[in-house]
């Protein structure tokens, strides 16, 4: 049998919107998308956050407020970082109950929010040097101390109401950690999210402006991913599921594509992508200034995230695509 190509034409199904609605093959959902808080000491605070147009630091009581905004919306979860009081070589008031992440869950379980509550799980913002856990007499991040202080951490957040802790600091044996502690404390229902492929990026110089958080010497490289290695993010991926992990994350996101598509077609767990600050400031400064249509440009940009595998979507644009897509339906 003989095809007539020139019979072929694809566009027949994009002509019209109610045609390209039916066939779209992603589709995005306000359900799969995790919006970041960020919150800090204080009553009634609300706190613009420069190179992140649109995010501010919350105090705790206006931070439950957002996150019942967000549930409003139909977001399906947040996760929490903190701007403690003060700060220490240990990251101490990382894993303190009376914490300012751990009063945030508190005040928001107390509303009884159809929300899934993530804590960051890291000590970067808490110490006083920026590194991701206590230091080694060379100056480098003490492994073992570090896991110390992030299983500890893991606890006092998952009393506080967290649903998932989230080790982002990349050290070695992080999860196996959290397990064997969350489990030992009577929190063997707190899941783990394993920031499993988390790259040395360019692309958080925002975050750590909006949590205080730039190393005050050195950089990050001696535990975070170099960029170019995706067969080594793919192993860390295993050892994070062999250790326990109930979902992995990765991150950033549009520099990842192809590490979400190959964690897609290689393991069944939940698979989360954060479209970290970086992503989002580019995009939001574009649309400030009128080089690019924000809405369609970021839509755009988390289906291509979602496309790639991603179930679910960290990002600080998650309420605005919660309310397009209401005003789409």
């Amino acid at each position: 049998m003989t095809v007539d190509i020139g019979a072929t034409r694809l566009r027949r199904l994009r002509r019209t919107p109610a045609l390209r609605n039916l066939v779209r093959e992603t589709r995005l959902d306000p359900s799969m998308l995790v919006a970041p808080l960020f919150v800090r000491p204080g009553r009634g605070v609300r706190e613009p956050i420069g190179s992140m147009p649109g995010v501010a630091r919350w105090s705790a009581d206006r931070g439950a407020d957002e996150a019942a905004r967000l549930a409003d919306l139909g977001v399906g979860g947040i996760i929490l970082f903190g701007l403690p009081d003060s700060k220490d070589a240990l990251g101490s008031e990382a894993s303190a109950d009376d914490g300012i992440v751990q009063e945030t869950f508190r005040r928001i379980r107390e509303l009884d929010l159809p929300l899934v509550t993530i804590a960051d799980t890291c000590l970067c913002e808490y110490t006083d040097h920026g590194h991701c856990g206590p230091l080694a007499a060379d100056g480098s991040v003490d492994n073992e101390a570090a896991l110390e202080r992030l299983a500890a951490t893991a606890v006092s957040q998952a009393r506080a109401g967290a649903d998932i802790v989230a080790p982002s600091a990349m050290m070695d044996g992080q999860v196996a950690a959290l397990r064997s502690a969350l489990d030992a404390a009577g929190f063997g229902q707190t899941a783990i999210m394993a920031y499993a492929s988390k790259h040395a990026s360019a692309f958080y110089g925002p975050f750590r402006e909006a949590v205080d958080s730039t190393p005050a010497f050195g950089d990050r490289r001696g535990y975070q991913m170099d960029p170019a290695n995706g067969r080594e993010a793919l192993r860390e991926m295993d050892l994070d599921i062999a250790e326990g992990a109930d979902l992995l994350l990765i991150k950033p996101a549009i520099t990842a594509l192809d590490l979400i598509a190959a964690a897609r077609a290689r393991f069944n767990l939940p698979i989360a992508a954060y479209q970290v600050s970086g992503e989002f400031a580019m995009l939001a400064a574009a649309s400030e200034r009128g080089w690019l249509d924000g809405r369609r440009a970021m839509l755009e940009a988390v289906t291509a995230i979602a496309r790639a595998g991603a179930g679910i979507v960290i990002t600080y644009a998650a309420a605005d695509i919660a309310g397009w897509l209401r005003e789409d339906r």
